[in-house]
């Protein structure tokens, strides 16, 4: 029973639920950026003079040996895309976090400690 106990301790700790819910998370937004770059960012960079150069059309690519190199240039261009956009997604989402935090801070009143001081000269008069 030690060892299922353990086991049960250690699932039940904050820092594998918040692991968990991050993988759920991150799973579902990466259909959202997949979907971003294949279908909004990847048609505006080729446009009609670029045809010829579709990251699609490398996967044919192969040696007589079979290795698909294409197929593996084709995945580098993709992870380097989405790899970008992500960049951009958290890049500006640190600037609205450094535009909230630069709201300037209540005006603060004398500490605990002054207080006392303050008490303490009083009562002495």
């Amino acid at each position: 029973m030690g060892m299922l106990s353990e086991f049960k301790d250690f699932i039940a700790k904050g820092n594998v639920m918040d692991l968990a819910v991050g993988v759920i998370i991150g799973g579902a937004f990466s259909a959202i950026v997949t979907s971003l770059v294949s279908d909004v960012i990847t048609p505006a960079l080729l446009n009609p003079a670029l045809k010829a150069a579709q990251v699609a059309d490398l996967a044919g690519l192969k040696t007589d040996g079979g290795i698909l190199y294409g197929k593996f240039l084709a995945a580098i261009i993709s992870f380097l895309v989405i790899a970008f956009v992500i960049f951009l997604i958290v890049k500006s989402l640190n600037s609205m976090k450094k535009k909230e935090e630069a709201a300037p801070a209540a005006p603060v009143g004398p500490s605990q400690e002054e207080l006392l001081t303050q008490i303490r000269d009083l009562l002495k008069k």
